[in-house]
């Protein structure tokens, strides 16, 4: 029987084993431009709010349709999905397994430097905003969940400790995916080796190289400034209810005049 187009096109083909801040966004675009597309990586969270709640759930150990969570996707990189990569080789046993690497070294610094400390600054405004959005905390839980406390056990500013985890994930990918279907892949060898491993012809493009350093910090300062400002309204809407709440309370107590 023939297949449609859109029936071909369903189901991942391409799962990410490689932690966050070793090029998953720039091998989300560049699979993205293979035709691999959507891409999941942790930027579908930030859209899918909903999403949170059931890769929490993952990290608990209970049990997710990854087929419905993941329907509309063709790969998936980066967290939360690498930690996953074992649950998504079984569910998608045809699909190839991406594991991007990177210097142990220079990913310790990349990554404590923009994600983690990006999750650890939060002041009043960060904490306002998670009382007034529900969303923004089950995002915050999920991060926790998943990387910080599920991934290297609360231990991540411990250098030593964040490293050998790395390191230890990296081999046990190699152990655990057969060679035929695993390729190991770091983002600088560009289109050539991503493009024999996965049959597809080489773009005449260059290669995406984003989201270094300077990249995600000026997103963060964007997201820090919106938030701001949505702090400032909901900060305002606030203090408005609480100077009608005290004028309330107030006349209350007023004495009658005989």
């Amino acid at each position: 029987m023939a297949h449609s187009a859109e029936t071909v096109k369903q189901g991942v083909k391409i799962i990410g084993a490689g932690f966050g801040r070793t090029g998953t966004l720039s091998l989300k675009t560049a699979l993205e431009e293979l035709g691999f597309n959507p891409c999941y990586h942790m930027v579908e969270v930030f859209k899918h709010r909903e999403h949170a709640d059931i890769w929490y759930a993952a990290a608990q150990g209970e049990p997710v349709n990854w087929r419905a969570l993941l329907k509309e996707y063709q790969a998936t990189v980066d967290w939360p999905g690498c930690t996953f990569y074992k649950e998504l080789m079984e569910v998608y046993p045809e699909a190839k397994v991406l594991l991007t690497v990177r210097d142990p070294e220079k990913w310790y610094e990349s990554a404590m430097s923009t994600i983690y400390q990006s999750a650890e600054r939060r002041g009043l405004v960060q904490n306002i905003m998670g009382l007034m959005m529900p969303n923004m905390r089950r995002f915050v839980r999920m991060i926790k969940a998943v990387i910080w406390n599920g991934t290297f056990g609360g231990e991540f500013p411990d250098k030593a400790h964040a490293i050998a985890v790395f390191e230890r994930h990296i081999e046990e990918v190699k152990r655990s995916v057969p060679a035929e279907r695993l390729l190991i892949y770091n983002v600088k060898e560009g289109w050539e080796p991503l493009c024999a491993f996965l049959g597809v012809p080489v773009p005449s493009t260059p290669f995406p190289h984003i989201n270094d350093r300077e990249d995600f910090m000026a997103r963060r300062q964007q997201r820090l400034r919106q938030n701001l400002l949505v702090s400032g309204v909901v900060l305002a809407g606030l203090l408005a209810a609480l100077l009608l709440l005290m004028r309330q309370v107030g006349r209350q107590k007023l004495p009658k005049r005989g």
